[in-house]
């Protein structure tokens, strides 16, 4: 074999392995987003005082909307991995206040902004604040501002509907591998105890909890 047709089948096999390489990320390329692109709905209401049906009737809290639409007193979330969450929390508790004003900027979500009420926000008056959702490990943080002192039908007892006063928050973050995340409000908005960090803040099922990525 001559040196000339040598050169010629290294070119011709270099060829074959490139374009090989090539065909392989453009298939992986339209296989990734089978995963990626999944969506989910995540929706929780926070309330100012569960009520007489609860063992807890003056405690601050989250709750929960499963698939059927009745609203659960459970901060034990679920959503799958590597998806996009698109998240809507109905707010009806007044304004407590941020202790740090940095934190009345949203931070991983997408695009670092929130929809407050229909209208696209990046950043809120940390003195509305009434509370947050975060998840640290994920670098999620939304602050969720208050109803206003004077509004009219307040609701003072859990579930509330949408027919009373709130607020409504939405956004979008995605969550990556499978794993049990801590999700928590930082504002001290549990009324009556020492700096307004115990009671239900300390308590699993009202203002913290459990993201579980599967």
């Amino acid at each position: 074999m001559t040196a000339g047709v040598q050169r010629i089948l290294g070119v011709v096999v270099l060829t074959v392995a490139l374009c090989t390489s090539i065909a392989v990320y453009v298939w992986s390329l339209t296989r990734s987003p089978q995963t990626a692109t999944r969506s989910v709905d995540l929706t929780l209401q926070t309330v100012g005082a569960l009520g007489p049906k609860y063992d807890k009737p003056d405690w601050v809290s989250y709750l929960v909307r499963d698939r059927g639409g009745k609203w659960l007193h459970s901060t034990s979330l679920e959503v799958p991995a590597n998806s996009l969450v698109r998240v809507t929390i109905h707010q009806y508790d007044s304004a407590t206040g941020l202790r740090n004003p940095f934190f009345a900027r949203p931070q991983g979500t997408t695009g670092n902004v929130i929809q407050l009420d229909g209208k696209t926000v990046d950043v809120i008056d940390p003195d509305l604040t009434s509370h947050t959702f975060a998840i640290p490990q994920l670098g999620v943080f939304v602050p969720l501002p208050g109803v206003a002192d004077n509004a009219k039908n307040q609701c003072d007892a859990a579930p509330c509907t949408a027919a009373q006063a709130h607020r409504t928050i939405t956004f979008t973050f995605r969550t990556g591998r499978k794993g049990r995340y801590r999700w928590q409000c930082f504002v001290p908005c549990a009324a009556g105890f020492l700096t307004g960090f115990g009671g239900p803040m300390q308590r699993l099922g009202y203002m913290d909890g459990f993201l579980n990525v599967v």
